[in-house]
């Protein structure tokens, strides 16, 4: 049986990016703290409650080098990845912490017009930056569930310079032609 691990997330970062390198090879590795919300109004007293939950993630390499380059306390980000739940021992204890790997985003904000902290392009796709195997990662996903890896967003001419492309041709009507060959009144009922 095919399985989907895949979570999608919109919020808020709770607070600035954490950036440290990987001891081996320097990849830069990113981790947000993102914040999601809901409201619902309690059965007890009815009244409206927000429960907030955190989630943090985390990103490998170029994604890592642009989410802390651009992403703030505050920012609003659209993120799509994986839950991976790690578990190690320290002074005895195992401990277990489950994140999301960040494989795309998307800035949320709009962008300055300052230019200086403008966001650079408006979504980004994983690209293989690390060796997945090690952390456990399966490398053949399910059917149809794969995004093309790009290294950069696609650039698409403005519409005003693209060549105009001739609209599809309107679907032409079936003939009115029975297509057994027959006549409704050669049925015997």
């Amino acid at each position: 049986m095919a399985s989907l691990n895949k979570v999608l997330i919109i919020g808020n970062l709770g607070r600035d990016p954490e950036t440290r390198f990987a001891t081996e090879g320097g990849l830069q590795i990113t981790t947000i703290n993102v914040a999601t919300s809901r409201s619902y109004r309690s059965q007890a007293s009815g009244q409206l409650v927000e429960e907030t939950e955190w989630h943090r993630i985390v990103f490998f390499g170029k994604q890592a080098e642009t989410i802390q380059k651009y992403l703030r306390k505050g920012s609003a980000v659209y993120v799509e990845g994986r839950l991976r739940t790690r578990k190690w021992e320290k002074d005895g204890v195992t401990h277990y912490a489950t994140e999301i790997m960040g494989e795309n985003f998307q800035f949320l904000d709009r962008r300055s017009d300052s230019g200086a902290s403008s966001y650079p392009a408006d979504s980004y796709s994983s690209e293989p930056a690390f060796n997945s195997q090690q952390y456990g990662a399966r490398q053949a996903p399910a059917q149809g569930f794969e995004k093309p890896v790009s290294q950069a967003p696609a650039y698409q001419q403005p519409a005003y310079n693209r060549p105009a492309q001739q609209a599809p041709a309107a679907p032409q009507p079936a003939p009115n032609a029975d297509p057994f060959g027959g006549d409704d009144e050669d049925i015997p009922f």
